[in-house]
């Protein structure tokens, strides 16, 4: 095997990984993006779930006091 055989090898081999390398930080910047709106829409969501609970509990608190007692007995 020829060193000009042996380099235009080594050159694809590189050509390859180059290419390979593009693709992988595309891959990565998708996924960080996917990864942002996740983590905004789950804030979102946690953030309306305390807002329900929060409702909730104010619903509680308007129930009279008695009527649990009154119903049982």
């Amino acid at each position: 095997m020829t060193n000009t055989t042996q380099i235009d090898q080594i050159a694809e081999r590189v050509e390859r990984l180059l290419v390979r390398h593009e693709e992988l930080q595309r891959t990565n910047a998708l996924l960080a993006q996917q990864l942002q709106e996740v983590s905004h829409e789950r804030d979102l969501l946690k953030s309306r779930l305390g807002a329900a609970r929060h409702r909730i509990d104010a619903l509680i608190d308007r129930l009279p006091q008695g009527a649990d007692a009154k119903e049982a007995g």
